[in-house]
């Protein structure tokens, strides 16, 4: 394959990434037509469309998935053995890709960031905040942080934390207008603060087990956030009844601000675990960062209380 398609890929990569030409040329460091330009030759020498556009969005037709699929990953591999000569120098560097919900960047990676960041300053990490479940390799990511069952038997992974819970919580002066549920069933008279979860698109039902019974309850109220901290806000307002992990409450239960309710129906899930495509584990500076992570994982609740 010729140089001009090697170049001409990654740029068509970029854009299928970011689904945008602007972003995209902003990250390759050129202008906008020029990149549109390029990835319109690439698909009159291959004869195919690669990418469908709108005035609004740019999104990968069937033959665009196909190449991100199976050559992305590729690219990613030489991106990534390039910064890991970044050990043959005096200091390592390179860029580290995260994708991670919004608690587990406060509670897990934010005390571990400091400290790698005063050990390797060269080292970039870029953290991407989002609850949808992404393909870590398609996307460019290096890893991601992901509770137990959400690990794909494909992903090599380490555990970061103990077994977790999700409670239901909600202010005394809520519960002073409204009666506390004694079964999950109850509430659907509670105005409930959900949150939409955009892998699927549906609202999350919240999950409950008992004696081996599992059940889920579509909750509904006034309030639907894509984020867990506007939950907890909300929940802190007074608004109505929140559903989320409970390292997020428990500062707020010890000093009386919220109420657990149901806690005979609230089990606990396998905690969060950092997983990574196994090729990953020995490139620099990734495996600095995946040693950084393996220490002191997160056992005492108090540690997480932020």
């Amino acid at each position: 394959m010729s140089r001009e398609n090697l170049n001409d890929l990654q740029a068509f990569i970029a854009v299928a990434r970011e689904k945008s030409f602007t972003k995209a040329a902003a990250k390759l460091g050129v202008s906008q037509s020029a990149l549109s330009h390029t990835v319109r030759l690439l698909e009159q020498r291959l004869g195919l469309r690669l990418l469908a556009r709108t005035t609004r969005s740019v999104t990968s037709t069937s033959a665009g998935e196909h190449l991100i699929r199976n050559i992305g990953p590729h690219f990613d591999q030489i991106e990534a053995q390039i910064a890991s000569l970044g050990h043959l120098k005096n200091e390592p560097s390179g860029i580290i890709r995260i994708t991670a919900t919004d608690d587990a960047i406060a509670y897990i990676l934010r005390e571990k960031l400091n400290r790698f960041v005063e050990k390797y300053p060269s080292v970039k990490i870029e953290i991407v905040a989002d609850l949808k479940l992404v393909d870590i390799v398609a996307d460019g990511y290096d890893a991601a942080i992901r509770l137990g069952e959400q690990v794909t038997k494909e992903m090599a992974s380490i555990p970061l934390t103990p077994d977790i819970r999700f409670v239901v919580v909600g202010t005394k002066s809520y519960f002073k207008k409204n009666p506390k549920p004694k079964v999950p069933h109850d509430l659907l008279k509670h105005r409930c603060i959900t949150m939409r979860l955009p892998t699927h698109g549906g609202i999350y039902a919240w999950e409950f087990e008992k004696n081996g019974h599992d059940l889920k309850v579509r909750t509904d109220g006034p309030l639907i956030f894509n984020s867990i901290f506007p939950v907890r806000d909300a929940c802190l307002d007074g608004v109505g009844l929140a559903h989320m992990p409970e390292i997020m409450a428990e500062k707020y239960i010890a000093d009386g601000r919220l109420v657990k309710v149901l806690e005979d129906w609230c089990p606990h899930w396998n905690g969060y675990r950092l997983c990574f495509p196994r090729h990953h584990e020995n490139l620099m500076p990734f495996a600095l960062f995946l040693e950084e992570m393996r220490q002191d994982p997160v056992i005492q609740s108090a540690h997480l209380r932020k």
